[in-house]
């Protein structure tokens, strides 16, 4: 999917040139293609390709635990990230729901279809969390437990 979702980008990046400068046609649908495409390939990355290891943390505290300590502190970062994730599900979903009465301007895709992913990305991120949470309880480092393959 990321994959695909990165060939649109290319694709509508070259047609975009292409149109404007060798057949002086501007056009902005390719611009749209091209947004839309980033915003599914940023939140479809992070909800499913990218590895607990790979996101950016600032991990000052954990260097002052032992193994046991930094399970107990990655637990409570993942329950208040699970929290407040899940708190934010119902007003994300009234939001994403409430924007079908607006459409992007070249291709008319109603803005709730092309939010919509930003609702599967915060359940991945709640799942991932919880999931995360469980491997800290039985003992698990974080690295060896949230890739698709661990699941």
């Amino acid at each position: 999917m990321a994959a695909v979702l990165l060939g649109v980008i290319f694709i509508a990046f070259i047609l975009q040139i292409a149109l404007r400068y060798l057949f002086d046609l501007p056009v902005g649908w390719t611009a749209e293609i091209s947004l839309v495409a980033w915003l599914w390939l940023i939140l479809w990355g992070s909800a499913f390709v990218l590895r607990d290891e790979e996101e950016i943390r600032i991990d000052l505290l954990k260097s002052l635990f032992g193994p046991r300590g930094q399970r107990v502190l990655a637990s409570i970062g993942s329950i208040a990230i699970a929290a407040l994730f899940a708190l934010a599900m119902p007003a994300t979903w009234d939001y994403v729901t409430f924007m079908k009465v607006e459409s992007s301007s070249y291709l008319k895709i109603r803005f709730d279809w092309l939010y919509s992913i930003y609702l599967v990305f915060a359940a991945a991120v709640i799942a991932r969390h919880l999931w995360l949470i469980v491997n800290a309880v039985r003992g698990r480092e974080a690295a060896e437990s949230t890739h698709i393959g661990s699941l």
